[in-house]
Formats: structure tokens, C-alpha cells, sequence
């Protein structure tokens, strides 16, 4: 079990990379984490390298095939950081960023927190407790050379691979009468490539991916609080992209967002 030294060694590596644009193969045996719970206290850490309050949550992994992809034994959930976010329509730079994709996905803001409790919430309750649904890009990155080898507890520890992320106004269409698993969504590389999909991509459903998360804070005593947002995992395939580079994540009447990349 790592204690507090050992947690602080091994985020204070992670942020040392992360901010250098570096990698790592993986994190050095006496301070890697071997359960969530372990991982879960690295990553909050980061948390403490932010001036203002923690932005959102992110959730990767929502595919089986994800899964499998990166040999975790499920979703794994990320800190979003107020300074990592990227305007709409604003330019994004692609510096030090290995893994260069952009992933379009559905987020949704809290109107009020859901707090740790003994019983798992529903997902009557979650949507109960949503302000407003948003369309998203996701750019994210990993400190580790090869996400597939790492496991599930050091890419959490990774901060679940999250980078960047644009969030796009609140719809104003009535989305809580839309299918949101059947929604489409066009994920297009201006000139290069598009990409179909579906809400169904992540978890089933956005409402259930959101769900997932308030109950994995939950089991591990973190609140999720109001005004936060959660962004629910790519709903098309990653759109691969390299600096020129100017992607838009169309969800028909529920918005559309746009993003450029640079060097």
C-alpha cells in the first residue's frame, strides 16, 4: 500500500512529464498503485497543482473494445482542470501530445452535488441532479509510452489520460425528450475525414456513463459537485489529427463545436 510520500513522488513525477511533453514506460515499482483506490489518491493530488476549482470529470474507456484496447477491467475516470480548457473555435496546440486524437462526446453540467453515500445511485437520480447538456471535444494524452501495458490502475493514476477539452454552449433543444443512445453524431477532419456514431458508443448511453461516475466517486468518497461537468467518453471513432488540422463534432439540434490544431 503507498503512503502519502509515496503518492506524492509518484504525482510529482507525472506532472513533471506531463508538463515536459515526456513519457515514461511506467511509473517506478515503489511508488506505482495497485488498486483504484491507490490511483485515485495520486490523481487527486493533481488537483492541488490547480489555481481554481476543479473544472470537470472525464471518463475514458466506455467501450468494451476500449477496454480491451488498453487492458482495463472498465472505465476509468479523470480530473478535468480549469486551466486545460479550450475555447470553441479556439486553436489547440498539439506539442508534446503523442496520442493525437480528438474525440467528440456528449457532457452534461451538475445543478447540484451528489455526495458519497453507502447506496449507488440511480440513474432517475443522477439526470435529476444534470443543469444543462453540452456537445464536447476531448483531446486527451498519457504520460506513459504504451497505454496498453500500464494497466488500469496507473492510467487512472495518468489522470485517465485527460488533456484538453473544449465544451461547447448548453443546448437548447428540449434533450431530455431525445434518445441520446440513438443520437448521431458526425465527427469530421476538415478536408481528410468523417466519422459516424451514436451515444449508444459510450456505455450504452451518455445518461448511463454518467451514472457510472457519480457511483465511482462515490465508492471512493469524492462528491460530485454542482457545477462541475462530466464528459462521457467518444462517441465515434478517434479522429486522428495533426497541427492544420480543424475538426468539428456535429450533434445535429443538441450543437456543434469546432476546434483547430497547431504545432
Amino acid at each position: 500500500m503507498l503512503d502519502q510520500d509515496q503518492r506524492q513522488q509518484a504525482a510529482d513525477l507525472w506532472y513533471r512529464h506531463w508538463r515536459g511533453g515526456t513519457v515514461m514506460p511506467a511509473l517506478p515499482e515503489g511508488m506505482r498503485p495497485q488498486t483504484r483506490a491507490e490511483a485515485y489518491a495520486v490523481q487527486a493530488l493533481l488537483e492541488r497543482r490547480s489555481a481554481a476549482p476543479l473544472f470537470g470529470w472525464k471518463i475514458a474507456a466506455t467501450s468494451v473494445a476500449g477496454q480491451r484496447h488498453i487492458n482495463a477491467d472498465g472505465p476509468l475516470a479523470g480530473r478535468i482542470l480549469a486551466e486545460q480548457i479550450v475555447a470553441d473555435g479556439a486553436s489547440c496546440s498539439l506539442a508534446g501530445n503523442r496520442m493525437r486524437v480528438a474525440e467528440p462526446e456528449f457532457a452534461f453540467r451538475m445543478a447540484r452535488d451528489l455526495a458519497p453515500r453507502g447506496a449507488p445511485y440511480a440513474l432517475d437520480e443522477v439526470m435529476g441532479a444534470v443543469a444543462t447538456l453540452h456537445p464536447a471535444i476531448e483531446v486527451p494524452d498519457s504520460r506513459f509510452a504504451d497505454v496498453t501495458t500500464v494497466g488500469a490502475a496507473q492510467l487512472i493514476a495518468d489522470n485517465a489520460c485527460a488533456h484538453h477539452f473544449l465544451l461547447g454552449p448548453a443546448t437548447t433543444a428540449a434533450w431530455r425528450d431525445v434518445d441520446l443512445a440513438a443520437h448521431p453524431v458526425v465527427g469530421t477532419v476538415r478536408g481528410k475525414l468523417e466519422r459516424h456514431g451514436t451515444g449508444a458508443n459510450v456505455l450504452d448511453d451518455p445518461r448511463l456513463a454518467l451514472t457510472w461516475l457519480a457511483n465511482e466517486l462515490r465508492a471512493h468518497g469524492i462528491t460530485l459537485r454542482a457545477a462541475q461537468v462530466v464528459t462521457t467518453g467518444v462517441c465515434v471513432v478517434p479522429l486522428l489529427v495533426e497541427p492544420g488540422d480543424e475538426v468539428t463534432a456535429d450533434f445535429g439540434p443538441l450543437g456543434r463545436v469546432a476546434i483547430r490544431f497547431t504545432a
